[in-house]
C-alpha cells in the first residue's frame, strides 16, 4: 500500500507555535512509510513570514523533511528571487511545470517539473503545477509565465509513464481546477491547495484532496483503491523544538506586544472573512479609512486570512496575521461614476474564480445595496448621501487593489494621490488607539441572495 501525506496552505501557522509543532509532529507520526508532500502557500502569507522574507519556513521543513513541495502564489510574496532562493535551501525538491522565464523553466537550478520516488518496491513519479493565475493574483511574481497546467501534466504524465512509474499524482496549487484536472488528465492522485475548504473526492478513479490552510488538517491518500481521509491536527504529537524556535522568532521580532483587548471575541471562520457585514472585516476597511481620512475605504474579502476568534489580549502577531502582505496603503482619487464602477466590484469581484456568492468585499464609509439577481447595484450612499457622479472622492485601498485587476478593476496607478505606508501598519495602530470593539453592521445589502 503506498501512502501519501499532505499540508498546504499553512500561511500563518508560523505565527501560532504550538499549532505549527502540532502540524509538524502529527506528520512525523503519520509518515514513516509515507511520501510527504506540500502544495503550495507553505512560506507566506504570516506575520514571521514578512519579518523573515518567507525564510521562517524553513525551520518547519527542516523538522519535517517533505519529499517534495510545488509553488503557490504566496510563496511569491517577496518576489521571485526569494522564492528560489528558499526552493534552493530547503530540504525537499521543488516542482513545478508550467511556470517558466523568457521560455525556461523557472528557476531550474533549484527546480524541477516532476521527480519520482521510492516507496517500497513501488516507483511514484509526482508533478508540481502552480495556478494559471499566480502573476495575475500577485503582482510581486510578475516576470514569471503561468500556462494552463493540463497540457503541463499531460507531457510530464507521458514521460514517467515512459519510465514504468507505478503511480502518478500532482500537487497542485490550482484550486478548484483540480476537478479539471482529474477529468482530463492520466494520474492517480491530485494534492490541491489554493482554496482554503476541507475537500476529499474520487474523480473518474482520481483521488482530489485538499486539507484546508493553516495546519489544521492533513491529508491522507492511499494510492490502492484509492482512499482519501482528512485528519485533523490535534496535540497528541508536537515537535516541540520547533515550537520553542518559532516562539523565540516572535519575541525576536516583536511580534508578541499585546496592543488591544477585545471584549466580544471576533469570529474569523472562513465564512466571517469573506461575508459583508463581518465584524473582522469592518474593522479592517476601518482601519484603512482611518489612517487616511478617505472618503471611502474598499478591501477584498481574500486578503483577510481565518483563524482563531481574536478575543481577549491581542498581539501584534494576531493583528498582522489578519493581513499579512506587504501591500502599501494608498489613497486614489475618483470620480462619482467612477467609485459607482468600483462598487460594482465590490461583490462581483471574484465570481469568475468560482468562490461562492457570499464573498464580497467590505467598504467603510459608504453603504450599497446591490441586486444578485439582476447584477445589479440599486444604491450607493456615502457618509449618508447618494454618489454624485461629478463629485470627487477619495478612496482608500491596500496598492494590491491598484496594481492588479484580479479582483477590481475600476482604477489603476495612475488614480494613485497618495500613500501611507503599509496597510498592515494600519491595522495595528488603529487596534492601539482605536480599539477593537467596534465594527458592527452590515455595509452592503444583497437582498436577493
Amino acid at each position: 500500500m503506498v501512502r501519501l501525506l499532505q499540508y498546504s496552505d499553512v500561511e500563518t501557522v508560523y505565527d501560532e507555535p504550538r499549532r505549527c509543532g502540532a502540524l509538524a509532529g502529527t506528520l512525523a507520526a503519520l509518515g514513516d512509510d509515507a511520501l510527504v508532500l506540500g502544495s503550495g502557500d507553505n512560506t507566506a502569507p504570516g506575520a514571521l513570514s514578512i519579518a523573515t522574507e518567507g525564510r521562517i519556513a524553513l525551520h518547519f521543513f527542516d523538522a519535517v523533511e517533505p519529499d517534495a513541495e510545488t509553488f503557490g502564489n504566496h510563496d511569491f510574496d517577496f518576489g521571485p528571487a526569494s522564492a528560489r532562493d528558499i526552493a534552493a535551501a530547503a530540504p525537499q525538491r521543488w516542482l513545478c511545470a508550467n511556470a517558466s522565464v523568457d521560455g525556461r523553466r523557472f528557476a531550474p537550478e533549484a527546480t524541477e517539473p516532476s521527480a519520482t520516488f521510492e516507496v517500497g518496491e513501488t516507483t511514484v513519479g509526482v508533478v508540481g503545477v502552480a495556478h494559471p493565475k499566480t502573476a495575475v493574483m500577485n503582482p510581486a511574481a510578475r516576470g514569471v509565465e503561468f500556462t494552463d497546467p493540463v497540457p503541463a501534466i499531460r507531457r510530464e504524465v507521458a514521460a514517467l509513464r515512459a519510465r514504468d512509474v507505478d503511480h502518478v499524482v500532482v500537487i497542485s496549487h490550482c484550486g478548484r481546477l483540480d476537478e479539471q484536472i482529474a477529468r482530463e488528465t492520466d494520474v492517480d492522485a491530485i494534492l490541491g491547495g489554493h482554496v482554503h475548504d476541507v475537500y476529499e473526492n474520487v474523480i473518474d478513479g482520481t483521488a482530489v484532496v485538499r486539507p484546508g490552510r493553516a495546519g489544521r488538517y492533513v491529508s491522507v491518500i492511499e494510492l490502492d483503491g484509492p482512499h482519501v481521509t482528512v485528519y485533523e491536527v490535534d496535540d497528541e504529537h508536537v515537535d516541540d523544538e520547533l515550537v520553542e524556535t518559532l516562539r523565540a522568532a516572535r519575541a525576536e521580532h516583536g511580534l508578541d506586544e499585546v496592543v488591544a483587548t477585545v471584549e466580544t471575541p471576533i469570529p474569523r471562520t472562513e465564512e466571517a472573512v469573506t461575508v459583508a457585514g463581518s465584524r473582522i472585516g469592518n474593522l479592517v476597511v476601518d482601519s484603512l479609512r482611518w489612517r487616511t481620512g478617505a472618503d471611502v475605504a474598499i478591501s477584498p474579502p481574500g486578503t483577510i486570512r481565518s483563524g482563531d476568534a481574536l478575543a481577549g489580549d491581542v498581539t501584534v502577531a494576531e493583528l498582522i496575521g489578519l493581513a499579512p502582505y506587504e501591500d502599501e496603503l494608498t489613497v486614489v482619487e475618483l470620480s462619482g461614476a467612477r467609485l459607482r464602477e468600483a462598487f460594482v466590484a465590490v461583490p462581483t469581484g471574484y465570481y469568475e474564480n468560482e468562490f461562492p456568492e457570499r464573498f464580497c468585499s467590505y467598504v467603510s464609509g459608504a453603504r450599497l445595496v446591490w441586486d444578485d439577481a439582476a447584477g445589479e447595484l440599486l444604491e450607493a450612499t456615502v457618509d449618508g448621501e447618494r454618489v454624485d457622479p461629478d463629485r470627487t472622492y477619495r478612496v482608500a485601498v491596500a496598492d494590491y487593489l491598484v496594481e492588479t485587476t484580479h479582483v477590481n478593476d475600476a482604477f489603476g496607478p495612475t488614480d494613485v494621490i497618495e500613500r501611507y505606508g503599509l496597510a498592515v501598519d494600519a491595522i495595528v495602530d488603529y487596534a492601539r488607539e482605536v480599539g477593537l470593539n467596534g465594527g458592527e453592521g452590515s455595509r452592503v445589502e444583497r437582498p436577493t441572495l
